[in-house]
């Protein structure tokens, strides 16, 4: 049996069990601040004396959350192996998720990226929300960015904005939530808009998914397709604790200021087995497209021992629901057709012998690959669009302890005294 865990010492002659601000924030060993945005997060209750201008907390709940604190900083058993972080900003259940409680489908059919990510950031509607960068601010991105290589990959070239544009804000390590939110409303357009065009005919302003589409592909937008990538856009926010997102609360944790928060979101998404599974998807349709059948495409894929892209999930038994949305959307695209016929072929001749669902990897390769965008469009998308949700995890771990998110080495080399080498 484990040796019981002490209690915290809890200041004596407070009437009713209430613990002051500054009370409470000794006891969990934080600044004012995080006592307060425990409260917004409903971590807290707080409540405000007859006569009195200032909060009180209830003593028990106080030292309910300091022990809960220590736990997770010490490790403690029995937290089922798996990392696990408190979160009011995605739910992901019987095949449905949610932002902040609202179904996700439904937030992405009625509003428009932007105003997806205030919600995802404050909980709070922003109607016709738009965002915009200083123009000297995307200047300067757009220079570091066009002095790469033409060969960068399209996170390359994200990564190298967002580090640009943290050089230009000498606001940058404020991380009280008003600067934070600034950040972000300034970061996703300057990403945007330091993205080389494919049109020489655009102008930086409206609708981030009308001057994204700018850079995705030289074809002329149309109604239909620019809701398309608004609400991908949207519907790829956040989804709960990816690991480019745990990526950003470790860098968070540790109080990187925002940009550098999204930069370690980036880094991870390049890899192969997160951001880049699109592009899979999207070589694959051309295949299937060019050879008219997904049969021999598929027996080559196999042959070759790999997974079929853009197809299963491990958090959904049937359909994403954020692929069965876009798919609704690309029927209303005409042109998008012979994509949406391959990609249908694909699960059907996969079904055969495994019984997996479209995921929106490959919804999106339907998208990018009807509008004769690069294979590499969307992980652009993607990554532009998983930067609200990274801000908004990054905010949630700026009210948590510092340094919370540091687990412990299990060492399983040989054990010391070991002989020099020689």
């Amino acid at each position: 049996m484990r040796d019981q865990e002490p209690a915290p010492h809890l200041p004596a002659g407070r009437p009713a069990g209430r613990l002051t601000t500054k009370e409470t924030a000794e006891l969990l060993g934080v600044k004012p601040e995080t006592v307060y945005a425990y409260v917004s997060r409903g971590l807290l209750g707080s409540r405000r004396e007859p006569g009195g201008r200032a909060s009180t907390f209830e003593a028990k709940e106080v030292e309910a959350l300091a022990r809960r604190n220590r736990r997770e900083a010490a490790g403690t058993p029995g937290t089922g192996g798996d990392l696990s972080v408190r979160t009011r900003i995605t739910l992901i259940e019987r095949d449905r998720y949610y932002f902040r409680g609202v179904d996700a489908t439904e937030l992405a059919a009625r509003h428009s990226y932007e105003e997806v990510a205030e919600w995802l950031w404050t909980g709070r509607p922003a109607p016709g929300v738009t965002f915009t960068a200083p123009a000297a601010t995307v200047d300067v991105a757009r220079r570091v960015v066009d002095a790469l290589s033409e060969h960068a990959s399209p996170v390359d070239r994200l990564r190298v904005a967002a580090i640009a544009a943290a050089a230009e804000d000498p606001l940058r390590f404020d991380l009280s939530e008003e600067s934070v939110l600034n950040t972000a409303r300034v970061l996703i357009p300057t990403l945007v808009d330091a993205l080389p065009s494919a049109r020489h005919d655009h102008r930086d302003e409206g609708p981030l998914a009308r001057r994204l589409w700018a850079r995705l592909t030289g074809r002329p937008a149309d109604e239909a397709s620019l809701r398309v990538l608004d609400t991908a856009l949207a519907l790829l926010a956040d989804h709960d604790l990816a690991a480019s997102t745990l990526a950003v609360r470790v860098a968070a944790s540790a109080r990187a200021h925002a940009y550098a928060a999204v930069s370690a979101g980036l880094g991870v998404l390049e890899g192969p087995l997160h951001g880049a599974a699109s592009g899979l998807a999207h070589r694959l349709l051309l295949d299937v497209l060019d050879q008219g059948t997904a049969v021999p495409v598929i027996a080559d894929e196999l042959r070759a021992g790999r997974r079929i892209p853009g197809l299963g999930h491990r958090l959904y038994t049937g359909e994403d629901p954020r692929a069965r949305v876009l798919f609704n959307l690309l029927e209303r695209v005409p042109h998008a057709e012979p994509a949406l016929l391959a990609a249908r072929d694909v699960v059907a001749t996969t079904a055969r012998h495994t019984p997996l669902h479209a995921n929106v990897d490959l919804a999106l390769a339907v998208f990018t690959a009807s509008h004769g965008m690069p294979a590499t469009a969307g992980e652009t998308i993607f990554a532009v669009a998983r930067t609200a949700g990274w801000i908004a995890h990054a905010l949630e771990e700026y009210g948590e302890r510092p340094l919370r998110m540091r687990p412990s080495g299990h060492y399983v080399g040989p054990r010391p005294p070991q002989p020099p080498p020689e």
